[in-house]
């Protein structure tokens, strides 16, 4: 699977050259979606034929990471950033194989304070069990970016002083000793954020941080992503990405 061979021993990424918003992709679970209320789920059969879309298009799927370092470079034709938040143990099992076949890479963001737990935070949705430290590791091994979703998927725009910055900082700092590598991403939970929540991730040193929609907050550290789910065919994924590169002008930045 490819991985980026990027340095970012600055804890930085590069200063980006103009360019519009990349383009992220954002996925969450891959397995059975016969139950699925917040449609975070794809089959595996969807993702290979999402995935072979993108190929067709002479398009590849990379981390997030390594999408930032080759726009700073000028090489960012032809590169689509693949996430998929919460760290669910299905990622190992059904979309790792999957990334291998087409030599895609990805950023898996993850919850080190739910180790081996569930997705507690979806009230309405089945249990669906998270990573150990074994199978975070194993995404590592693989070449796959290992992000933050902060430490228990708490709404950081809710969250006191205090829960803020021990989400950011203490995930940090806890899938550094897991992984042995540097955190570069982080994840807000919900895709919620604020001007409080992006300043708290920029001052624990992450180099850049995923958001849904960000509004005027859009930058490094709340970067737009397009949701992915089981309905979007070939012809919604066309759309998605024309209507991206129509609504999202170049940032500062980026």
């Amino acid at each position: 699977m490819a991985a980026s061979t990027e340095s970012l021993d600055t804890g930085r990424l590069p200063a980006p050259r103009p360019g519009p918003v990349p383009w992220v992709a954002m996925y969450h679970s891959v397995g059975d979606c016969t139950d699925d209320p917040y449609r975070i789920t794809v089959t595996p059969e969807r993702l290979d034929r999402q995935l072979a879309w993108l190929h067709r298009r002479g398009l590849r799927g990379v981390s997030v990471a390594e999408l930032l370092a080759a726009r700073a470079r000028g090489g960012r034709r032809g590169l689509v950033g693949l996430t998929f938040d919460d760290g669910y143990a299905d990622f190992v099992t059904h979309a790792l194989p999957l990334l291998r076949r087409w030599n895609f890479g990805a950023t898996l963001f993850v919850l080190p304070g739910r180790l081996g737990g569930d997705n507690a935070w979806d009230p309405l949705g089945p249990r669906k069990p998270l990573l150990t430290a074994d199978g975070i590791r194993r995404a590592a091994a693989e070449g796959v970016e290992i992000g933050s979703h902060g430490l228990t998927h708490v709404d950081l725009t809710k969250a006191d002083d205090l829960t803020l910055k021990t989400e950011v900082v203490e995930s940090r700092a806890l899938i550094t000793e897991l992984t042995g590598a540097r955190v570069d991403g982080f994840c807000y939970p919900y895709g919620t954020v604020d001007a409080r929540a992006v300043a708290a991730v920029r001052e624990a040193g992450y180099a850049y941080a995923c958001a849904i929609d960000p509004g005027p907050l859009t930058g490094p550290h709340a970067l737009p992503r397009v949701h992915v789910g089981q309905n979007d065919t070939a012809w919604r994924l066309h759309l998605k990405h024309r209507l991206h590169r129509l609504r999202r002008r170049p940032v500062e930045g980026l």
